[in-house]
């Protein structure tokens, strides 16, 4: 897979607690990428096998929302995520991504 910066920060924000369950617009707060460049990269993640994605059981009327998508890395997501951004370290000169802000929405630090 092609790990371009959308991706990489979308990994990253996922492997910051790898058991816990995100949907879109807590990825889109974390990342600071908009839905029309999450939402494909969240599609490609799936297609790969990297990325599980399930429905929430719950009655739309009942909660008063849409049903949310939560999203999570497979076993072999977890490990090439990690594979992935280990070797985007390796070619960033100081080891270190610049995500374009200093703010807690902002993907977590390596």
């Amino acid at each position: 897979m092609r790990i371009t910066i959308p991706v990489a920060k979308v990994l990253a924000a996922l492997l910051a607690e790898p058991g816990v369950e995100r949907y879109g617009l807590d990825l889109m707060r974390m990342t600071g990428l908009p839905s029309g460049t999450l939402y494909p990269v969240l599609h490609r993640l799936r297609a790969a096998g990297w990325l599980a994605g399930d429905w929430e059981a719950i009655d739309p009327v009942a909660v008063g929302r849409p049903a949310r998508r939560y999203y999570r890395l497979t076993a072999q997501g977890v490990a090439e995520a990690r594979r992935a951004l280990a070797d985007l370290r390796a070619v960033i000169p100081d080891g270190r991504p610049s995500w374009g802000g200093t703010g807690p929405t902002e993907a977590p630090a390596w």
